[in-house]
């Protein structure tokens, strides 16, 4: 993820109850040794917060072991209420628990926690669509055009260009782009074109959908992006609550 940091977790405090839980729901955490090439599954035992520490079970695997106590740096990926939480480790060592084998390790500095809105993408409204301005070159008269949103994410957006003015060249990047969120706020972010895929309509017209990337996005818009994903969601399960 190249955003990673934008939902990394910082606190100890709140680090440490996140383990907690995961040790406690019993959760399996894929250790990764050296890659997907050397894998282990493993599981917290106990969070030692006074001694800043974590205690992990330990492979079935002598072998293994020593491996995981020679490697340099360890990556760990778990999963808790359907959230997606990772971590990194280093300077793993034996220990004993209740006489049994295990390892130690100290409370990671950071995790990363993503949830499902992060992967999530809601569609726009179509009566009164959301719309981005993206800047037009100068041989196209310059100024900035509106292209109507079909869904939006975290990650990105749906543009529909009818017009087929874009293009659809895979990696383009429109800098300073602006969308207006209703009721939440306008952001300017880049676009980079990921990918595009040409729909026939029923009148025979070509309609393209061009799914773009954010790029450089400042946190604030970020979260004014979560906010507005929050709001559809909130305002489409009061339509269904409506329907019932």
């Amino acid at each position: 993820m190249e955003n990673w940091h934008d939902f990394e977790v910082a606190s100890r405090r709140e680090i440490t109850a996140l383990l907690r839980s995961i040790g406690e729901k019993n959760q399996l955490i894929r250790m990764l040794i050296k890659g997907e090439s050397d894998v282990c599954v493993t599981s917290i035992l106990e969070v030692d917060a006074e001694g800043g520490n974590v205690i992990l079970d330990c492979s079935i695997s002598p072998d293994q072991n020593r491996r995981i106590l020679g490697a340099k740096r360890l990556s760990f990926e778990t999963t808790l209420d359907k959230i997606r939480i990772m971590f990194s480790g280093e300077h793993i060592e034996s220990t004993t628990l209740e006489g049994s084998p295990a390892f130690k390790m100290p409370l990671p500095a950071s995790l990363v926690r993503l949830q499902r809105r992060e992967f999530y993408r809601i569609a726009t409204p179509v009566t009164n669509p959301v719309r981005v301005l993206i800047p037009q070159p100068a041989e196209l008269g310059g100024g900035s055009k509106p292209f109507p949103l079909s869904d939006i994410s975290c990650g990105g957006i749906a543009i529909l260009d009818n017009s087929l003015e874009l293009g659809d060249t895979i990696g383009k990047v429109y800098n300073d782009c602006r969308i207006e969120l209703p009721e939440v706020a306008t952001i300017t972010t880049g676009l980079q074109i990921r990918n595009s895929l040409d729909l026939t309509l029923l009148n025979n017209k070509t309609n393209r959908r061009l799914g773009c990337q954010f790029v450089d996005m400042p946190r604030s818009s970020l979260t004014a992006v979560q906010r507005y994903i929050t709001k559809l969601e909130r305002e489409r399960n009061a339509r269904i609550a409506g329907l019932e």
